[in-house]
C-alpha cells in the first residue's frame, strides 16, 4: 500500500504514496480530523478544493451517534457524508483513555460509559475492527491502551500486555473480512516512556505484519524533550517499506521534529481547535485576532499566504467576526489554518525532494518562532 519516492540525504526524512481505495495520497501527509464525521466549520468542497483527500474520522463518537445500524444503512461512511476522498478511523482508543472515571480495561475488552446519556458501551478488538468495516474505512486502527506519563512501569508492561493481544485479535478479525472494500489495518506501537517496552511493542506489531505502523502514546502530556527522544528511539527501529504514522500531533514543530525522524503521517484537531477561537497559523508564529492591537487592523493575517481568506480579508474584519461571535469567523479562521497546514506540508515536501529539508527546518523555525509551535 506505500512506495517511498524520495530520502532525504541528511536526516530520515521522506516522501511518499500512499494507495488506498479511494485514490493515492502523497506523503507526508496532515490528516485533518473529522470526529462526528464531518471536520468542523468546513465543508467537504472546501477541504476537496484546499487538496485534502485523506480525513480522520472517529469509531467512538460515530458508533454512538448516529450508530452502526445508520451508517450501515447508507453502505459507510463515504455515502452518509458526502465525503468522496480516503477516511482513517481511529479505533476510540484515546477517547476512552481520556473518560478513565467512566471505563474499565478487561483483557477481553473495554466496557465504558457513553458521555452523550451514561449508557453501558463494550468495545472488543473484534468488534471495532468490525465497526470499522461497516463504515467502509480505508485505514482502520485496532483497539489498544493508552498511557499517560508518570504511570509504574509495572502498569506499562500490563498495557503494553493487553495492547499486544488485542492487536493480534484485531489482525485475525481483519482478515475474516471480506477482501472488497477491505480497509487496512494499522499496529500502534505502546510501551509508555520505557525504551526497553517501546522495543518491545515494537518487536510485537511488527511480528503482526500488517500493513502500516503506528506510534501511539506519544502527545500526551509529556514535555517536548521527551517526546522527541521516544520518537527518535521507536521511529529508528521501524522498517523502510511500511508507512509510519504518529497520532495527535498538529503543530508546525511537531511535524517537522516527526517528518525528521521519517513519519509519514499524522493528525490532530489542534489547527481546526484554535480557529474556532481565534487563532490562526502564519508564517510568522500564532496571530490571536481578539487581541486588542488588531482592532481595525487593515492588512491581510498572513501577507505570504495565497489562501482566499488572506487574499480578501483583513485581520480586523477577522477580529471583528470573532468579538461578535458571528459563525463566518471560525468559518474562515478554520479554512485558513487547515489550507496552511497543506501548504506547509507541501513545502516540506519539496524541500525533501531536494534534499534540503534540515536548511528548510532551521529557515522555518527561525521565522515562525518558538513558543507553542
Amino acid at each position: 500500500m506505500f512506495t517511498v519516492l524520495e530520502e532525504d540525504r541528511e536526516s530520515r526524512a521522506r516522501r511518499g504514496i500512499l494507495h488506498l481505495n479511494h485514490g493515492d495520497v502523497a506523503t507526508p501527509v496532515f490528516m485533518p480530523v473529522g470526529t462526528n464525521a464531518a471536520v468542523k466549520a468546513v465543508s467537504h468542497r472546501d477541504l476537496e478544493e484546499i487538496g485534502f483527500n485523506l480525513i480522520l474520522g472517529n469509531t467512538y463518537h460515530v458508533y454512538l451517534r448516529p450508530g452502526l445500524e445508520v451508517i450501515r444503512g447508507y453502505g459507510g461512511l463515504h455515502r452518509f457524508s458526502g465525503w468522496r476522498g480516503n477516511i482513517l478511523t481511529d479505533s476510540g482508543g484515546f477517547q476512552i483513555f481520556s473518560l478513565a472515571p467512566l471505563r474499565k480495561i478487561r483483557q477481553e475488552g473495554v466496557s465504558f460509559r457513553s458521555h452523550i446519556d451514561g449508557a453501558s458501551c463494550v468495545f472488543t478488538p473484534r468488534s471495532v475492527v468490525e465497526a470499522q468495516s461497516v463504515f467502509g474505512s480505508d485505514i482502520m486502527m485496532p483497539l489498544d491502551v493508552c498511557t499517560p506519563p508518570g504511570i509504574s512501569r509495572g502498569e506499562a508492561e500490563e498495557a503494553l500486555a493487553i495492547t499486544g493481544a488485542w492487536a493480534e485479535r484485531s489482525k485475525e478479525a481483519w482478515l475474516g473480512l471480506s477482501e472488497e472494500g477491505r480497509g487496512e489495518l494499522f499496529g500502534i506501537i505502546q510501551g509508555n516512556f520505557f525504551e526497553d517496552l517501546r522495543r518491545r511493542g515494537v518487536e510485537e506489531i511488527l511480528g503482526l505484519d500488517l500493513p502500516g505502523i503506528a506510534i501511539g502514546g506519544l502527545s500526551v502530556g509529556e514535555s517536548p524533550q521527551r517526546f522527541s527522544e521516544l520518537l527518535a528511539f521507536t521511529s529508528a527501529l521501524l522498517p523502510r517499506e511500511k508507512p509510519r504514522y504518529v497520532m495527535g500531533i498538529g503543530t508546525p514543530r511537531y511535524i517537522l521534529e516527526a517528518v525528521e525522524n521519517g513519519i509519514d503521517m499524522f493528525d490532530c484537531v489542534f489547527p481546526t481547535r484554535i480557529a474556532r477561537n481565534g487563532c490562526l497559523f502564519t508564517n510568522r508564529g500564532r496571530l490571536v485576532l481578539k487581541r486588542e492591537e488588531n482592532r481595525g487592523l487593515d492588512r491581510p493575517p498572513d501577507e505570504e499566504c495565497s489562501c482566499p481568506v488572506c487574499g480578501r480579508y483583513s485581520i480586523g474584519y477577522l477580529r471583528h467576526l470573532f468579538k461578535t461571535n458571528e459563525i463566518l469567523g471560525p468559518m474562515l479562521a478554520t479554512y485558513h489554518n487547515l489550507y496552511y497546514m497543506k501548504n506547509f506540508i507541501e513545502k516540506i515536501s519539496c524541500s525533501i525532494k531536494n534534499h534540503t529539508f534540515l536548511q528548510f527546518k532551521k529557515e522555518f523555525l527561525e521565522t515562525y518562532g518558538t513558543a507553542g509551535s
